[in-house]
């Protein structure tokens, strides 16, 4: 058993906490601001990469495409952003596995494996992006672009959660098998959901520049049904979870976070049909899009509390 002294020592300092999370929060922030700037129509604000318009990285006052391209451009601004924070990311968890080791535990390798992976997701995301641009924002590409952001942010909720695990020792279930079962098909319905959603996204009006942009062929309507019939069994899977984890009287925190996930999901059902019934304004639109990584946070961290690592 380590002494308590030991173990306090093994937490996350404040700082390597509120750098992990700062991770968490560009990662679903980039997410946001791509939403706005297709959502403006300013995907082609800067119409080639890697610069704004040939001959220039910034935009240019001979540029045509008016306040566009300061949105867009704005948005390429952050992934330097996120440079900054992954890097940091790395630099906490290697400060960790200093502390780990002198404190004779071994280090936590997959630890820094995902602090590298944020980092080089987000050259893989400004590559992706590059691609987006060059192809006349093909909505396929876009939903790809989505899908990435959503991998990314699996990786840094992973590592916040993960990084704040005291030691070494082992995993224990804190729900039987069953449920263990049912929580692995409700993160995998959540990642259906969303690839779903990317799907209506694409079939739908706001192209991210003009409407004459190529879009998905799936009828509107029924691509949309489509995604409120996936909604409907994540919302019944996560209420017979709930019941059940409350008939089994499991741990606190784990039935907390269940009530969150639906939480979330009910306020993203009536965004969802409200921004349907209402013409899709792309400011709901936006809150939608942000509404989906919440989400995704969220049912992520259900699916991690299934387990403990406890304190040897």
């Amino acid at each position: 058993m380590l002494p308590e002294t030991a173990i306090n020592q093994l937490k996350l300092k404040t700082w390597q906490r509120r750098t992990l999370i700062a991770n968490l929060v560009a990662q679903t922030g980039i997410v946001l601001t791509g939403a706005i700037v297709r959502l403006t129509a300013s995907g082609l604000g800067c119409p080639t990469w890697p610069e704004c318009v040939d001959g220039s990285i910034a935009p240019t006052s001979a540029q045509t495409e008016s306040w566009h391209k300061y949105i867009e451009f704005g948005n390429r601004l952050l992934t330097f952003v996120l440079l900054i924070i992954a890097i940091l990311t790395i630099v906490a968890i290697r400060q960790l596995n200093k502390t780990r080791a002198k404190s004779g535990l071994s280090k936590r390798r997959p630890l820094t494996f995902l602090a590298v992976g944020s980092l080089v997701g987000i050259f893989g995301q400004a590559i992706l992006g590059g691609i987006t641009v060059l192809t006349g924002l093909h909505p396929l590409t876009v939903a790809a672009h989505f899908m990435v952001s959503i991998g990314l942010i699996t990786v840094a909720q992973v590592l916040l959660t993960k990084a704040q695990d005291p030691d070494d020792a082992p995993v224990v279930s804190l729900v039987p098998k069953s449920l263990a079962i049912g929580m692995q098909i409700h993160i995998w319905l959540a990642l259906s959901l969303l690839a779903v959603g990317t799907l209506v996204t694409g079939s739908g009006p706001h192209a991210g520049d003009t409407a004459d942009i190529v879009r998905l062929g799936f009828d509107e309507r029924t691509i949309s049904a489509i995604h409120a019939d996936f909604v409907f069994l994540f919302v019944g899977l996560t209420v017979g979870l709930l019941i059940a984890l409350t008939a089994t009287r499991a741990d606190a925190k784990i039935i907390r976070l269940a009530w969150i996930v639906l939480a979330i999901c009910i306020v993203q059902g009536i965004i969802g049909y409200t921004q349907y019934f209402t013409g899709l304004p792309w400011a709901l639109v936006a809150v939608h899009v942000l509404g989906a990584c919440l989400l995704w946070i969220a049912t992520v961290r259900f699916y991690l509390s299934r387990n403990l690592r406890g304190v040897s």
